[in-house]
């Protein structure tokens, strides 16, 4: 079932159980897609772009969450929290720590990276193989510290 079927039957469950957070961040979702669907590339939305546009919209709302929290304005990081978690019901399962390290060392290990300076060679390797189970950010993380020898 495309991400776009399961938004639509989503929406309808959370209207009917008037769930507020559901409704505003499939609302969401759907607007993506939509925008997505009409940015006159003439693409259609295969499930690594699906996947590649739910990833970008919970970023934006922990990079909000994150000023929010910064600023004590708990009003506003409270309604971003829920969406994150709605969202993130969509992508697939995030791999663990210990499993994310074990692959990129491997990946290390195949390209044959010794310092920072490979780091991009790792990254895009490791961007294509873990699409969707990790966002970027662990990646790098993860990539820094084994490059460094940590």
């Amino acid at each position: 079932m495309s991400l776009e079927t399961r938004i639509m039957q989503d929406l309808k469950a959370a209207m009917k159980a008037k769930d507020d957070a559901a409704k505003r961040s499939i609302r969401a979702i759907k607007a993506a897609i939509l925008l997505q669907k009409t940015d006159g590339s003439g693409k259609e939305l295969d499930e690594a772009g699906e996947i590649k546009l739910l990833q970008k919209l919970v970023k934006q709302r922990r990079d909000s969450l994150e000023i929010y929290e910064k600023q004590g304005r708990e009003d506003l990081a409270a309604p971003e929290r829920e969406e994150i978690a709605v969202i993130e019901k969509y992508l697939p399962e995030q791999i663990g720590e210990a499993e994310l390290e074990g692959i990129l060392k491997k990946i290390i290990e195949t390209t044959g990276a010794s310092s920072m300076k490979d780091m991009g060679k790792v990254m895009g390797m490791a961007s294509k193989q873990l699409g969707g189970k990790a966002d970027g950010k662990r990646i790098s993380g993860a990539v820094k510290r084994l490059l460094m020898g940590g």
